[in-house]
């Protein structure tokens, strides 16, 4: 006799058919990675690279998309996703911020993603936007559907990587460029005002995407439910806020473990430029290579790297997630526009990334919960360039999700 019995009222819960192979594989690599890690580099390392499974967990089973939330708005005024990303953020904020302040965390010296406001980043995260919507996702989004078996996200993370080798030739030009010194609220107005001011824009944002929902929809838009499991918590789906929150707790980890905030693609860019290098490229004689902390990670192992440790987390962390959901099965074939979308949108992504001083993630999320003006320039013009993006989907014959009319 089976031990899961069905409530009252509510329909039986299914058993979940897992993937066992890929399953067993990121478990595997996920366990020896983190051994190897703490052997070669240290036992912080070995951490990072288990939040970075985590995270890969968390953003698949939550459908944590930041692409796919901003398209949905655009397109058709539904805002659950982007209420849960200000979930998300303000629950940050009152994480992050007295941290910060007080510059260290658990006797660990910790400081947030400040860069500069400008011109790179007007243009990078514009760029970014529009390869948003033609890749099919952002950076962490391209990470978890990689690790989840979308083959057509391949091809975007190699533009992805492509694109911001590309960057870090042109960035002294960039940076050259009319920009404002790096700027903390934190610092700047104290961490109770800025903590404040945060807050009311978060409830601003949300308020209005609930407004524009209702407007054009009559109420809040609800999903559909998903099917009862026997455990929907090892299975997914998760609620998008509590994939919030799981995020919000997660980059605190990380600036606890390494020092700063999350981060996806910088690693990116060094991957590029030491499979350049590998290939004869003079990439040591970029002005972007040539010094600081970007010299000696393109000189070190990429084991020693943080961000590229606790990317590949991500993609292991996914490919269980998608496994135990029973959603791990890769598709080969792709239409060719897809595929020409793909690259496209990935060369736009990297490139975008390396001049905005980060994504969604490094300049959006831990920009903002760092107190940095720059991550509330890069929200605006992203999100613009989402709007450009998601106008030039159908031309490569890619899905614009609308909610479907009916006679009631």
């Amino acid at each position: 006799m089976s031990s899961i019995s069905p409530t009252a009222g509510q329909p039986p819960r299914r058993l979940v058919p897992i993937n066992p192979k890929p399953l067993t594989i990121a478990v595997l690599l996920v366990a020896l990675g983190a051994v190897y890690l703490a052997q070669a580099v240290s036992a912080r390392q070995a951490a990072l690279y288990v939040v970075g499974a985590l995270l890969g967990v968390t953003l698949y089973h939550a459908a944590f998309g930041f692409t796919s939330a901003w398209r949905v708005f655009i397109a058709d005024g539904r805002g659950a996703g982007l209420r849960a990303q200000m979930v998300m953020l303000a629950v940050g904020v009152m994480l992050f911020f007295p941290a910060l302040s007080a510059g260290t965390l658990f006797g660990q010296p910790v400081t947030g993603l400040v860069s500069p406001a400008g011109t790179s980043v007007i243009v990078g995260a514009f760029i970014f936007g529009v390869g948003m919507q033609l890749g099919g996702g952002c950076a962490s989004g391209t990470l978890y559907t990689v690790g989840g078996g979308s083959t057509r996200m391949v091809i975007t993370l190699i533009g992805f990587i492509v694109g911001s080798v590309i960057a870090t030739a042109h960035m002294p030009f960039w940076t050259s460029m009319p920009q404002l010194a790096p700027l903390s609220l934190v610092k700047t107005l104290g961490v109770g005002t800025a903590l404040v001011l945060n807050l009311l824009v978060f409830a601003g944002i949300a308020a209005l995407t609930v407004m524009i929902e209702k407007r054009r929809h009559g109420r809040l838009v609800n999903e559909p439910a998903p099917p009862a499991h026997a455990s929907p918590w090892l299975h997914g789906p998760w609620p998008l806020i509590a994939g919030a929150v799981a995020l919000a707790v997660l980059n605190f980890a990380t600036l606890a473990l390494a020092g700063r905030p999350w981060g996806v693609t910088s690693a990116f860019a060094l991957w590029g430029a030491k499979g350049a290098a590998a290939l004869g490229v003079d990439i040591a004689s970029w002005k972007y290579w040539s010094a600081g902390p970007n010299a000696a990670a393109l000189s070190a192992p990429l084991s020693f790297d943080v961000t590229t440790v606790m990317d590949i987390g991500i993609v292991l962390g996914a490919m269980a997630a998608a496994a135990l959901a029973g959603r791990h099965a890769p598709v080969w074939r792709i239409p060719m526009r897809s595929i020409v979308a793909a690259v496209v949108g990935g060369l736009m992504l990297g490139y975008g990334a390396r001049l905005a001083y980060g994504c969604n993630i490094g300049a959006y999320f831990s920009g903002i919960v760092s107190g940095s003006i720059h991550g509330w320039l890069w929200l605006v013009c992203a999100f613009a360039g989402n709007v450009l993006g998601t106008r030039l989907r159908p031309l490569f014959g890619l899905e614009v999700e609308r909610v479907q009319n009916t006679g009631c």
